[in-house]
């Protein structure tokens, strides 16, 4: 039986097409109108949902690094103060949750900590994410969990045994895993592809992707070795400041990716040798015996 979860009103896992993320992140940089124009790009692409990241920088930000000095669109300012410039708060996600629904994409968001987690709960996202950072953290993971929501788990920086602890501690009850790397960008020989399939051989859940690399060609290859869940960042210009513009893709690019995305879904076939009836013509004509 193959192993699937509901996310909103779409099933993800083996046998079904693959449940596309369009990573926002934070390449809003601060601005909802930005975010707005990145949700309009996924939906046209026809991906399956947008996701966020929401931090309370007070919890998050180290206290030896709050006064660091950054140069930022907005001067040269303090970490802790560039940490607020990005982050949306209560006005901005209403925004973003009214702006989904009519666009009618799902959207959720990776917390960073259990103030966020409780400030993304009262939308009612249809799943949450949790990034490969927290992948050792019992705390946040238990908060998360208890939600009842589906669990979206990255693994990136992860041995296999913080994995197997990861996945022991919160049952594979409404989880979908996805193979990643904790680079930005990725280079090719970093991306390990091959993982895909370890983890599918090992875990009973449905296995995806994440990608941080630059171009498409190994996101489609991720497609055709079964990842059945892929992620990977949008950005309206890779050129745009912010830290992960770089290892994301402008708007024509995740145009091209989901076309052939679902190009490849449709050629994959079941694995069973037919004779097609358009290739009965040939038959008559180019075999003699």
């Amino acid at each position: 039986m193959p192993n699937t979860v509901k996310i909103g009103d779409k099933i993800v896992g083996d046998g079904q097409p693959v449940y596309f993320i369009a990573e926002i992140g934070l390449n809003h940089n601060g601005d909802v109108e930005i975010a707005k124009k990145l949700i309009d790009t996924a939906v046209f692409a026809g991906c399956d949902a947008v996701k966020f990241q929401k931090r309370t920088p007070e919890l998050c930000v180290p206290l030896d690094q709050r006064d660091h000095l950054r140069d930022t669109p907005w001067g040269r300012i303090t970490y802790m103060e560039y940490r607020y410039k990005v982050e949306f708060e209560e006005d901005e996600y209403t925004q973003i949750d009214q702006y989904c629904r009519k666009k009618g994409i799902d959207w959720y968001a990776s917390c960073f900590d259990e103030v966020a987690v409780d400030f993304i709960e009262k939308f009612n996202p249809v799943a949450f994410k949790l990034a490969s950072s927290f992948i050792t953290n019992e705390d946040l993971m238990s908060y998360t969990r208890k939600l009842g929501k589906p669990i979206i788990m990255s693994t990136g920086m992860s041995t296999m045994e913080q994995i197997r602890h990861a996945v022991s501690f919160l049952g594979t009850e409404d989880m979908v895993m996805l193979h990643a790397t904790s680079v930005y960008p990725t280079k090719p020989e970093e991306l390990n592809l091959r993982m895909i399939q370890t983890l599918k051989d090992e875990f009973d859940v449905p296995i995806g992707y994440s990608g941080h690399e630059v171009g498409l060609q190994t996101t489609l290859a991720a497609a055709v070795l079964g990842a059945c869940c892929i992620e990977r960042h949008i950005t309206l210009d890779r050129a745009m400041w912010g830290g992960d513009h770089a290892a994301s893709i402008e708007p024509q690019g995740i145009i091209r990716l989901m076309r052939d995305i679902r190009v490849i879904e449709s050629a994959m076939g079941d694995g069973v040798k037919h004779v097609y009836e358009r290739e009965l013509p040939n038959i008559a004509k180019l075999r003699n015996k």
